[in-house]
């Protein structure tokens, strides 16, 4: 390639300047720098990979985000191009007309996306055109980190064990001061793509909670280790504390990239050395992230097939009504109607409440793990394609390293411990606001009087539960006893 040829930078999952390696390689080529992000969820080649187009809470950050790269660039010299249809047409057509003489990208380790990018480099190879595929979502390769039969780990603790044992991953890399922009190239209207919704507008929540953009992460990221972090190991577990660092979609759209939450939290540890227990747990978050997306590369149906085979003879239940009550926050059951509203306002819930409320779906109500999945995949603003069903089978009992079968979280037990004083309820539920800190995690409980003195009528301003907790255990733990000792393929 000659210096005077354009270079084209193929943006995905990963929005941001600063630690971007196919970014940087291009910019260190000597030539124009063209950068193009290609919305492809309904080309042919996007479907038959098996790669799915993201929920709706997620189309909005990606809109928001994509904005924010544009300003970034453009600060820089350069811009962004927007292109709606097959990246496998898109690119070599781009390259073609730019008369480029090379691609750049960050790989993607998932099966789908492994496959569009093996089919556009034999694309561009054919006119040539150079290919260059870069490391970029992950601590550690798949390859690097397999068992004695080459296959994925299963089980998180010797997975991060063997993460942690390969040392600290490379430093990131800084952004480019300036771009050598290529001349104007058509590009699409960002508003003409209706990532954002209109009628009805439903993200007014969003916007109030999130400003996305890799400025925000890194503020974030800064603010999260230099204040957030110190009480992180209890604090993580109250939804009623602002205890987590709010990171989760930042990474999920590449908006900072793990290798720089690594090195920024191993400097805050090195500085501050009364904090490496928090920052330790921190990081085994990450570790959690870089679990379940090598478990994704090595099961690309993830979000749709149930790890352990037993678990496709599972007696669930089809019960639409209690689904709809469950995705409403209408179960009864405070702390699990509070994070479910959480989550439709603001597109995120808290950790520990993702996990009552999921254990309520699978076990109390007998709903299949998938409706919950699907579910959270287009209400989550930070549903990640690895993280999302992995979680969700760990809770069900059906993934790797799962939860036993017997565990039912109990959630009048999970709200009175991580929410003690009904702060997390009161602020969601907020018809169970004047409700004594004692009752407020079962109203029903309360006596006619303190409910009347609450203002809360059970069955009118506040649904009776859907399912008693001791029975929906016991049938929980009998639809379970149905499949065990059918096998594993952990």
């Amino acid at each position: 390639m000659t210096a005077s040829r354009p270079a084209i930078v193929w943006y995905r999952d990963d929005l941001r300047l600063s630690d971007h390696p196919a970014l940087h390689a291009a910019s260190k080529a000597g030539g124009p720098v063209i950068c193009l992000y290609v919305l492809d969820e309904g080309s042919r080649a996007t479907w038959a990979a098996g790669a799915r187009p993201p929920g709706g809470a997620a189309r909005w950050w990606l809109a928001q985000s994509l904005r924010a790269l544009q300003a970034s660039l453009r600060a820089r010299g350069a811009s962004l191009v927007l292109r709606n249809g097959a990246a496998t047409e898109i690119i070599p057509t781009l390259a073609r007309e730019t008369g480029a003489g090379a691609v750049f990208w960050n790989e993607i380790a998932q099966a789908p996306h492994r496959a569009i990018e093996d089919q556009i480099a034999a694309s561009l190879g054919e006119i040539g055109v150079i290919a260059h595929g870069f490391p970029g979502d992950l601590l550690a390769t798949p390859n690097q980190i397999r068992s004695k039969e080459t296959r994925g780990l299963r089980v998180f603790t010797p997975f991060w064990r063997r993460v942690q044992a390969l040392g600290d991953p490379p430093q990131p890399l800084p952004a480019p001061r300036t771009l050598t922009g290529a001349a104007t190239l058509a590009s699409d209207l960002l508003e003409s793509w209706g990532l954002e919704p209109a009628r009805p507008d439903w993200a007014g929540g969003l916007r109030q909670t999130w400003r996305p953009g890799e400025a925000s992460a890194q503020a974030r990221l800064k603010a999260f280790l230099a204040e957030g972090i110190f009480g992180y190991s209890g604090d993580r577990d109250r939804p009623d504390r602002d205890g987590t660092s709010r990171l989760s979609p930042h990474l999920r759209f590449g908006e900072i990239s793990p290798r720089q939450v690594w090195h920024a939290a191993r400097f805050a540890a090195a500085e501050r050395p009364r904090l490496s227990a928090d920052i330790d747990k921190f990081l085994s978050e990450l570790g959690w992230r870089e679990f379940c997306r090598h478990l994704l590369f090595d099961v690309p149906d993830l979000a749709t097939r149930n790890l352990q085979p037993a678990f496709d003879d599972f007696p669930w239940k089809d019960d639409a009504r209690a689904l709809q009550a469950w995705q409403r926050g209408r179960t009864g059951y405070p702390i699990v109607d509070a994070g479910m509203r959480q989550l439709w306002h603001t597109g995120v819930m808290h950790n520990r409440v993702r996990m009552v409320v999921a254990s309520f779906l699978v076990k109390h109500l007998l709903i299949d793990w998938r409706c919950g999945e699907q579910w959270f995949w287009d209400t989550l603003v930070d549903a990640d394609p690895g993280s999302n069903p992995a979680n969700w089978q760990w809770v069900a009992g059906s993934g790797a390293d799962a939860a036993p079968y017997f565990r039912v979280f109990n959630p009048i037990l999970q709200g009175k411990k991580f929410d003690p004083d009904g702060a997390y309820v009161r602020l969601w539920v907020p018809e169970l606001q004047r409700l004594p800190d004692q009752l407020i995690h079962q109203p029903w409980t309360a006596s006619p009087l303190e409910l009347a003195s609450a203002g809360v009528r059970l069955g009118a301003t506040y649904p009776h539960p859907i399912v008693d907790h001791k029975a929906g255990r016991e049938r929980a733990l009998a639809a379970y006893a149905t499949i065990r000792g059918k096998g594993s393929d952990a």
